[in-house]
C-alpha cells in the first residue's frame, strides 16, 4: 500500500481529470495528481521526452533503464523494460542493464556502453568524467546531450517518488504509455 493515498480522479480538479484522461491509469499518473497545478505541466515534458527527442529512443531507454536500477525503482523498471523492447532493445541488452553488466556485455555496442556510462556517473554525480564525457559527445550532438541529461533528471525524479510514496506496481503499459496523448502537447 503506498505511504499516502492515491487521489481519486472524480474528486480532482476538472484540469487534472482532463490532463489524466489521455492516459493509462497508472498509480504514478494518479498519485502525480496530488500535485494539482504542476501535473498537466509535468505531463508535458514527459510527453516530449518520450516522443519529441532528437535523442535516439533506444538510447533513452536504455539511460531510462540504468536508473531505475541505480534508483532502485522497480515500478519505473517494469514500465520501461517493455517500452524498451518495443522501441528495439534487445532482451539481452535489458538483461546486461539489469545485471549491472554495463561494461562488458557483448550485446550492447560503443555508443549504448557511453550513454550507460555517462547516466550512471550523472547519478553519482556532480558531474561525469572527461573520458566519459568525451565518449558521450564524440557520438552525439549537442542537443542529444541536453535531452539525455533532462531524461535522466526526469526519469531519477520519478523514481523518487515511486520509491519514497511505495507506489504499487501496475502492470505494464508499453506503447500505451508513449502512444497515450500528453495534455498541452501542440
Amino acid at each position: 500500500m503506498a505511504r499516502i493515498p492515491y487521489p481519486d480522479p472524480a474528486e480532482s480538479p476538472e484540469s487534472v481529470r482532463e490532463a489524466l484522461a489521455g492516459l493509462p491509469p497508472l498509480n504514478i499518473f494518479r498519485m502525480l495528481s496530488h500535485a494539482e497545478t504542476a501535473v498537466r505541466p509535468f505531463l508535458r515534458f514527459g510527453g516530449a521526452v518520450l516522443t519529441r527527442l532528437e535523442l535516439d529512443p533506444r538510447l533513452r531507454e536504455l539511460a531510462i533503464l540504468q536508473v531505475a536500477m541505480q534508483a532502485q525503482a522497480r515500478y519505473e523498471w517494469v514500465q520501461h523494460a517493455a517500452i524498451a523492447g518495443e522501441v528495439g532493445v534487445s532482451a539481452e541488452q535489458i538483461a546486461a542493464v539489469e545485471r549491472g553488466e554495463i561494461a562488458t556485455a557483448d550485446s550492447l555496442n560503443e555508443i549504448e556502453r557511453a550513454v550507460l556510462r555517462f547516466t550512471s556517473e550523472v547519478l553519482a554525480g556532480p558531474r561525469v568524467s572527461d573520458e566519459t564525457f568525451a565518449a558521450v559527445s564524440e557520438r552525439l550532438s549537442p542537443r542529444e546531450i541536453v535531452e539525455l541529461l533532462l531524461t535522466v533528471g526526469e526519469y531519477l525524479m520519478l523514481a523518487r517518488v515511486m520509491t519514497t510514496l511505495e507506489l504499487e506496481l501496475d502492470d505494464a503499459a508499453g506503447g500505451r504509455l508513449v502512444n497515450a496523448s500528453h495534455p498541452g502537447q501542440a
